[in-house]
């Protein structure tokens, strides 16, 4: 006999899912917002404390694209920094794709207000395209698609990018460019596709191309693995994949062909950039990150390059989840060829040796292989850690959906939820993130906020700012922002070519700012020599220089200032906070 509950018909919520989905998006904006709260909270002076000068660096990038749309320059070339070279914004992360939509923001607001709304809208924002695909595409689960979008998009590695490089931070096309994938491989409308495909890729270049090479990496370890499982699917799906492979190639060929050739053969291009062994340690895999609710920052900077660059530590106990996930989901093809391609981003990102808690040890990693093909050549190996992300969130969708649709009695299937989601809780509530460090930032001097630099700096003139701006100090790029970008500066931070045309950080130094480098670590005021001056003078010459000013707050700023007063044969003035030399009468323009 029927229970008369049974009897009673189902009642049906026409816009119960819609409510849903936007109760899961305005979490995700809400949790981005929260973790940028102190930043937000601060726009006029607040500063993330882990991006070191990055965020001087990203500002100035949004500020001189807004500044380029503006006056209908080339957006992709700026002499602003790097004075009389410049810099080839294309060969950096200058995010073209945001910094010139988001150009009247930058106009209204300021830069600040352009560097955290990227990132917000970054975290956000991917994590509601992941949620998108998974949940319209992948499961059928809206609670699956919203944990695994919220790992995809709010990872321990990820966060940690978030303090400095919105680049890794704002992928929200990522999964667009996986769906029309899945619809090709699907054999839906392949020359339709294949166009959306292009032009998404062609967008996500001026987004991040790092990024993209490393999802594209990760995609391609999961095909391969796809069709060993299930060769004759594969095969099936190899003529509309290739097509729209194909016709998305020629859409995006024909639209980057310009600006890749511009970074790689235009002004100031490079052709790779070295770092070095820097491969993950496999224990910082199973450790926590700094801005995780558990982190230790001590352990977390004993197993990463800086706070910026924790790009493994997934806990240990996310670790032990997962391979329970990959043991249980081992039957699925799908499932499998995610968990092979998250172990093996995980140990590609491990560099050329396996590296346990600080011990070498004879076992080689693909990496080895790797790090010296094209375009891998000058990526850290330890960001391909960032590609075990998105597998490791559609396999903990995958499995809260299979949980959620297990046909066991209604006590053992109460029982397998609450297990599964208090493992979930176990594993990922230590790994949530924290609010980002905010400190407050220096005043500009008023020799720049007041506008006194005018009475120093004639047309086609530049600024000398000791010691010379570069990847430790980029805070004149702020001044100069400040300033209306009313003169060039010498030298920056940036990623131009070496003397021997290999990619570096910052400009190639002359023998004046190597010396004035060097007054800054030691705080020593060398003696002079007539050969010295004459060197000085050559390269203020060279950077085509009006004036040269020290900020009075400078660390070393006696030493820096007496050497100055050396090389010029001048004694400097206090104007505006600043130590200042008057260098026209020895540039003659």
């Amino acid at each position: 006999m029927r229970s008369p509950a049974a009897e009673v018909p189902r009642v049906r919520w026409p816009h119960r899912g819609r409510v849903a989905d936007l109760a899961v998006l305005a979490a995700y904006v809400l949790a981005a917002f929260l973790i940028y709260r102190p930043l937000w909270m601060n726009l006029g002076s607040g500063y993330l404390s882990s991006s070191v000068q990055d965020q001087n660096m990203w500002e100035w990038f949004f500020a001189v694209t807004a500044r380029s749309v503006l006056h209908l320059e080339n957006p992709l070339f700026s002499d602003f920094q790097n004075y009389p070279l410049g810099v080839n914004l294309m060969a950096n992360t200058a995010m073209l794709g945001v910094g010139i939509p988001l150009t009247p923001v930058t106009v209204l607001f300021g830069p600040t207000t352009t560097w955290v709304l990227t990132l917000t809208g970054g975290l956000a924002a991917t994590a509601g395209a992941w949620y998108w695909v998974l949940s319209r595409h992948v499961v059928d689960t809206r609670a699956g698609a919203a944990i695994g979008a919220a790992f995809c998009a709010f990872a321990p590695s990820i966060i940690s990018h978030a303090n400095a490089h919105p680049n890794f931070v704002a992928l929200f096309l990522l999964p667009f460019i996986v769906l029309r994938l899945l619809k090709l491989a699907r054999g839906q409308r392949p020359v339709r596709n294949g166009v959306l495909l292009g032009l998404l890729v062609t967008y996500q270049v001026f987004l991040g191309e790092e990024p993209l090479l490393i999802a594209a990496t990760t995609m391609a370890v999961f095909a391969i693995v796809y069709a060993l499982s299930r060769p004759e699917e594969a095969l099936a799906m190899a003529r509309p994949l290739g097509t729209g492979i194909l016709v998305g190639a020629g859409v995006t060929f024909a639209l980057v062909a310009f600006p890749l050739w511009w970074q790689f053969a235009g002004p100031q291009s490079y052709g790779s950039i070295e770092h070095g062994l820097l491969g993950n340690d496999a224990a910082a895999f199973t450790a926590f990150s700094t801005e995780s609710v558990v982190g230790d920052p001590e352990v977390a900077k004993e197993f990463s390059l800086n706070r910026t660059e924790e790009n493994a530590f997934f806990g240990w106990p996310l670790v032990l989840l997962l391979t329970a996930v990959t043991i249980a989901l081992w039957r699925v093809a799908a499932a499998r060829a995610l968990a092979v391609a998250m172990f093996a981003l995980a140990w590609i990102s491990m560099g050329v040796l396996l590296v346990v808690n600080g011990e070498a040890t004879s076992i080689p990693g693909p990496w080895m292989l790797m790090f010296d093909l094209p375009l891998y050549e000058s990526v850290l190996e330890s960001r391909f850690a960032l590609g075990a992300v998105v597998p490791a969130g559609i396999l903990l969708a995958l499995a809260t959906e299979r949980v959620l649709r297990l046909d066991l009695a209604r006590d053992w299937g109460y029982a397998a939820r609450i297990g599964w989601f208090g493992a979930l809780a176990f594993a990922l509530v230590p790994i949530a993130p924290t609010e980002l460090r905010v400190h407050e930032r220096d005043p500009v001097p008023q020799f720049f906020a007041d506008d006194t630099w005018r009475q120093y700096v004639e047309p086609g003139g530049s600024v000398v700012v000791v010691p010379l701006p570069d990847t430790g100090d980029a805070e004149a790029l702020h001044w100069q922002v400040e300033a209306g970008f009313g003169f060039p500066l010498a030298e920056g931070y940036f990623v131009g070519p070496s003397t021997d045309g290999r990619g570096t950080y910052g400009a190639v130094r002359r023998p004046v700012s190597e010396l004035l480098e060097q007054v800054a670590d030691t705080g020593v005021a060398p003696a002079i020599s007539p050969a010295g001056r004459r060197q000085a003078a050559a390269d203020l010459r060279y950077w085509k220089a009006d004036v040269v000013v020290l900020p009075m707050r400078a660390d070393q700023a006696d030493a820096l200032r007496t050497t100055v007063d050396r090389l010029l044969d001048q004694n400097a003035r206090p104007v505006g906070g600043m130590w200042v030399w008057d260098v026209r009468a020895v540039t003659p323009g």
